[in-house]
This record gives structure tokens, sequence and C-alpha cells, in this order.
């Protein structure tokens, strides 16, 4: 790359294509995500029909190959259209990532090619909203003590257990399943280890259902949670993905965009703080002064605004170096989530500070944003976790530091 080029270089709109795909986002946030976000979230209810929406703009696929009905985008495209959704509604975002990442991705890069042609196409469109169950009531982080079990019975399987905190679990207060499960189970132990089996579980199959819609959350109140059930579900055989016992290689394959885009929505919602308690601060006087010239002030919006941007280059670095079909950089999406979670919820907080008694109310934005940001601190990896994977992959391989 020469000077020129390089000094036109972009990190977060890399390409007109990039630079396209936000300026779209972000007019779609404007017109039609932020005007239903508030009402979302006090009624607890996701909005589907907008969801819908996403599958016209080719969102609900997005790093799908497009001979499956995708947009055949890439990690960075992920990242720039959750911290665009994030910015307005995290709640409505993260039923999007449930779908789309933990879901959809999924079975694109791990699934048989007869499984990608079958349901793909009409999870890319937004006929079918896709969900992705791994936690249990007892079992979180600790994947290995999963208890749900799956069998093989004939031509089908037969799988027992329950699954909890499952985003896009149910689709309506009515309790619809979702349309498709991308489902975790036991199938036995190997060496003294339990061997873990991917299955797709479909709405219609006999034993499956939802157990309880999860209401009252402190924050992410716009997608919904729930409490899945398997009592001697059957499914066929031609729904195991790859082999009995490869669960563990195709997390891997997906925690990496995963972390990565829950990163992506922390940076959403640091924005849209840093953005809101500027602007508060310019336009508020205390004592003849505008807040924004008062020192305990200044601290809170310089400190969120170098943090954000230095934040900002690490997740989109990330995401330029990263392989969907490959993985193998479980160490700076470990690394990119545990810092953006924890900033977000710093900037929303230091916001409501800001705004005082405004800033506890909904009007103002941030004091939803404040709720939704304590999630990502928890899900898709708690900051503990990603600190012990950091630090064992750091033992393995310390010039991982200076690369």
């Amino acid at each position: 790359m020469n000077e020129e080029a390089w000094r036109e270089f972009d990190l977060f709109n890399p390409t007109d294509e990039h630079k396209m795909l936000r300026e779209t986002a972000r007019s779609f946030v404007s017109g039609e995500v932020e005007p239903q976000a508030l009402e979302h979230d006090r009624k607890e209810t996701f909005n589907l029909p907008l969801f819908r929406k996403l599958g016209e703009l080719g969102y609900l696929g997005l790093t799908v190959p497009e001979a499956y009905g995708g947009s055949g985008l890439d990690a960075l495209a992920a990242v720039i259209v959750h911290e665009e959704l994030s910015a307005s509604d995290p709640g409505f975002c993260l039923a999007y990532l449930a779908h789309s990442m933990l879901c959809v991705n999924n079975l694109a890069v791990n699934g048989g090619e007869e499984q990608k042609k079958r349901w793909l196409p009409k999870l890319c469109s937004g006929e079918w909203v896709g969900a992705m169950a791994m936690s249990e009531p007892a079992v979180g982080t600790d994947v290995l003590g999963l208890e749900t079990a799956a069998r093989r019975d004939g031509d089908d399987y037969v799988i027992d257990g329950r699954k909890m905190w499952i985003t896009n679990g149910c689709v309506d207060d009515a309790g619809t399943p979702a349309d498709i499960v991308w489902l975790y189970a036991r199938t036995g132990e190997k060496d003294g280890r339990p061997q873990l089996s991917t299955f797709v579980v479909e709405n219609g199959a006999r034993g499956y259902g939802v157990g309880q819609k999860i209401k009252d959350k402190t924050g992410m109140r716009a997608s919904n949670t729930a409490e899945l059930v398997f009592d001697k579900c059957r499914v066929p055989a031609a729904n195991l993905v790859g082999r009995e016992g490869e669960s563990v290689h195709h997390m891997m394959r997906n925690l990496e965009i995963e972390r990565l885009t829950l990163a992506a929505m922390s940076l959403g919602i640091a924005r849209r703080s840093l953005e809101v308690m500027n602007r508060y601060a310019r336009e508020r006087s205390s004592f003849g002064r505008p807040l924004n010239r008062f020192g305990q002030i200044q601290r809170h919006i310089g400190e969120s605004y170098a943090e954000y941007r230095a934040c900002r280059a690490y997740v989109y670095e990330t995401a330029r170096r990263m392989r969907l079909d490959q993985g193998g950089n479980r160490l700076d999406s470990d690394g990119a989530k545990l810092i953006a979670s924890t900033l977000a919820k710093n900037i929303a907080d230091r916001a409501v500070q800001v705004l005082g008694g405004y800033g506890y109310v909904g009007e103002y934005v941030v004091e939803r944003l404040w709720r939704d940001a304590k999630l990502l601190e928890i899900g898709g990896g708690t900051v503990e976790a990603h600190q012990k994977n950091i630090t064992r992959d750091l033992a393995k391989d310390p010039s991982a530091i200076v690369d």
C-alpha cells in the first residue's frame, strides 16, 4: 500500500461496500429502530415484524454465502451492523445476534451441504427465527457439564433435557418456540470425558417446547428469553451436524464471531452514551456555566471518548483479521469482548451521572443503555471466563503479546 493509499485507509469502513452498509444500517436505525425502542423495552416485547425487515436488507444472513440466500459478507460487516443497531436498541440487536450469529452463521460454517440448503434460505429471509441452545439451569460457562442428552434410536435421536436463558427461545408472548434451534447435547463419553454433539431441532418436533418465558430482566427486554424443554424429543438422524462428539469444534469456530459481535454491541452502547452525555453537557448550565466547563464533567467525557476510540480500534482490527471459516483467534475475540463489555457499562454509568435525574429516567435513553450493558459482561462468556482464556493462551504462546 503506497503512502497516499495508507493515509486514505479507513479501519472502520475499509471498502465502499462497508461504508454503504454502515450508511444503510444507520438510516434504518434512525427511521425504523429508534422510534420503537423505548416502547418495546417497557413492554418487554420482541418486535418480530421489524426483525423480518432485517431479512429484506440482507442482514439476517449477513455472513452466509449468497448460494444459500445470504449476503456473503465478512466479520467486519457483522461488527458494523451490530454496532449501529445496538446504538439504538441493544435488546433488539441481541435478538438479531442470536439469530444471525449463534444460529445462522453456525449453520453456514459447520453444517453439511444438505442441511445448509434445507434451512439457511428461510433463516436468511426472516421467514424463520433461529436460536442457539447451550446454557442450562445448572450449567453456564462449564459447557462440558451439559446434562441434556441425546441417544440414537433407529433413524432418530431422542433428546431429553432443559436449556435456560435462550435468546429467541420463543418468538411471541404466546410462547411459540423458535422455528429452529441449534442445540448442544451429550451423546456419551470417551476416555472419561463427555462427548457433546450438535443437533438442529425444528419447531413441530415432538417433545420440543417452551418451558417458560423469562420476564422481569434487568435489561435487554426487547429480546425474548426462554427456557426450552426437550422431553423425549425426536429428531431425524439427518439433523445431527457432522459426527457425534464434534460440538466443541463447532463451538470454538463460532464463539469468536459471537464474542466479537457482542463487543460491537458494547461499542454501540458506549458511543450512544457518549453522544448523549456530550450533548447534555453542552446544553445544560449550572452556576451560570455550561456543565462541560466543570472538571468533574470533563473527566467523564474525556475518559469516555479516549476509551471508546481505543476500544473501537481493537474491535475493528480484530474483525479485519478474522476468517469466519477458520477460527484460531480466540485470544483477541476474548480480549475485545472483555474490554468492550466493561467499557460500555462504565460509559453508560458516567452518562447517567452527568445527566443526573434526567439520566435516571427512560426519556434520555442512557438509563436503558445502562441496564442493557450489564448483560454483556455475563452473556457469551463472562468477563472472568475471558480473563481465564487470555491468561491460558498467553501462557501457551507468550509471543502473541508482541505479534
